[in-house]
């Protein structure tokens, strides 16, 4: 299965598509310079919609604005133009910048950060009334994150230390605990980056230098891998209206020659497997 190249602005660093189901639009970003993008499948259009850098994660709150997370910590709404400040700043994180996000089943949002000069990196959980707290600490980067179906057990990834974790997950109280490794990638494969969960339980994730997205069955045994032209391989969603489009972001686009022609484009594949929709936020609503 060959991906469909969808649209290309050349990202840096390309990342974090996420399928808007009110819009039925696929957003995702461009981390430094803080740009975000959608595109429209039913009409084939795409562009810039918004640009405060740096952007590393968001989330689709219940009421369909997205919630942003930015550098220094800031969390931001933003839904077509208007923007409300959640948090300005965390004390913890001045050098710093959010990576990753997820929303839990009950509106929760983890939210991990990259490494500084100062400090390892951090996962977060920001609770529906405003409030912060640090659940891990001494992260290389935090990245993908998702949910078993059965919604009692979270996937987390540190990407420098080449796993991916599974945590035991309790929906009522957001607790995690019990962390164990799932998957241990060859470092020949490049690094786990963003992943997503689709409908069979089945975990996808994109490697960051290998060229590809791995697919790895409950068990943790790869089942399957797609190859893209790009080696930095940034995140993978489902999308569409029956959540069985996959779209794919890569990055290195200021640098096609060394990373490959289709560095930093967002890419499709249709491949007969759905996933899920992804749960919304309800931070501050």
């Amino acid at each position: 299965m060959q991906p469909e190249m969808i649209a290309d602005y050349a990202c840096v660093t390309g990342e974090g598509p996420l399928w808007h189901p009110d819009q039925r639009c696929v957003y995702w970003v461009d981390i430094p310079p803080g740009k975000l993008y959608r595109y429209d499948p039913a009409t084939g259009q795409h562009g810039q919609v918004y640009e405060e850098a740096p952007l590393g994660g968001y989330t689709i709150q219940a009421d369909g604005s997205l919630l942003l997370f930015l550098g220094k910590g800031e969390v931001r709404s933003w839904n077509d133009g208007e923007v409300r400040t959640i948090i300005p700043e965390l004390e913890g994180e001045l050098d710093s910048r959010f990576n990753d996000v997820i929303a839990d089943p009950r509106g929760r949002v983890f939210c991990g950060t990259m490494s500084s000069e100062s400090h390892k990196g951090r996962l977060y959980r920001l609770d529906p009334d405003g409030s912060i707290r640090v659940v891990l600490e001494g992260i290389g980067t935090s990245n993908g994150l998702g949910f078993t179906p059965d919604r009692k057990q979270m996937y987390y990834t540190d990407s420098p230390a080449l796993d991916i974790y599974l945590f035991d997950y309790d929906e009522e109280t957001g607790e995690i605990s019990n962390q164990r490794v799932f998957v241990h990638s060859d470092e020949r494969d490049g690094v786990p980056d963003g992943m997503t969960v689709d409908a069979e339980g089945y975990v996808w994730s994109a490697h960051w230098g290998g060229s590809c997205v791995i697919r790895y069955a409950p068990e943790g045994v790869e089942d399957r891998r797609i190859l893209f032209p790009a080696q930095q391989v940034s995140c993978v969603t489902f999308g569409g209206e029956d959540y069985a489009d996959m779209y794919v972001t890569t990055a290195g686009g200021h640098r096609k020659d060394e990373l490959g022609a289709g560095a930093g484009a967002l890419y499709r594949l249709r491949l007969g497997i759905r996933g899920v929709p992804e749960f919304r936020s309800r931070i501050g609503l």
